[in-house]
């Protein structure tokens, strides 16, 4: 009888200096996001910054590119600026970027797919202006139209854990087989066989606020209950 082995757990870090990242790796992480200013949810880090984390480390990195606090572009300007940043990005042979344009309650399908162009080679992770979309499914269905998309970071909703678990892999079902769901709501029942990505931030930190450093105990033993 063959026995099939269960996938393997991944856990994804926030990271938003060297030494956050080399912390990461030397706990356990299996991928970095690399960001800036945590406490607005995260914005494009300095070029230089990915650079040396990229040269330093084994795992893969993914960069978060966003302008603003906001889901939206601002104007013409920081697209350019976006396109520019993703170029850039491209050429330290990262993984993939991390992103997430909304318009009108709606994937900003037309600045997505530009920003995508600028860096083709890259993966992408549509982040969590996911969670602040009404049509979760017709989302997830546009998605799936952007070949570059591999992943979706999303918390599951609202709702007790029995809910969102149930919404994440009927999620999952329709988003395979081109997108994996990454599970963004700290480590609450991942333990779960359901989920199999885990994306976290302050979780990872001592003490478990944005402004302290990533903690190597703390991500290893994150990555302990995920086995």
């Amino acid at each position: 009888m063959t026995i099939v082995a269960p996938p393997r757990k991944m856990l994804e870090v926030i990271v938003t200096s060297l030494s956050d990242a080399l912390e990461a790796e030397a706990g356990g992480a299996d991928r970095l996001e690399v960001v800036r200013d945590l406490s607005a949810g995260g914005l494009t880090p300095d070029l230089a910054l990915v650079a040396a984390i990229r040269s330093s480390v084994s795992i893969p990195v993914r960069a978060m590119l966003r302008g603003n606090p906001s889901m939206q572009i601002a104007d013409a300007a920081e697209l350019e600026k976006l396109q520019r940043e993703a170029a850039a990005f491209s050429q330290l042979s990262i993984d993939g970027v991390v992103l997430g344009f909304v318009v009108n309650d709606s994937i900003d399908t037309s600045t997505l797919r530009e920003v995508a162009a600028a860096a083709p080679d890259l993966k992408i992770t549509f982040h969590r202006a996911f969670d602040i979309l009404p049509n979760p499914m017709e989302a997830i269905s546009t998605l799936k139209g952007v070949p570059m998309v591999d992943r979706i970071l999303t918390g599951g909703g609202s709702g007790s854990w029995a809910v969102r678990k149930a919404r994440l892999q009927f999620w999952q079902q329709h988003a395979s087989p081109q997108i994996k769901i990454l599970f963004g709501a700290g480590l609450q029942s991942v333990s779960d066989s359901a989920i199999e990505e885990v994306h976290i931030g302050r979780a990872a930190r001592n003490p478990p606020e944005h402004h302290a450093p990533v903690c190597r105990a703390k991500v290893a033993e994150l990555k302990g209950l995920l086995a």
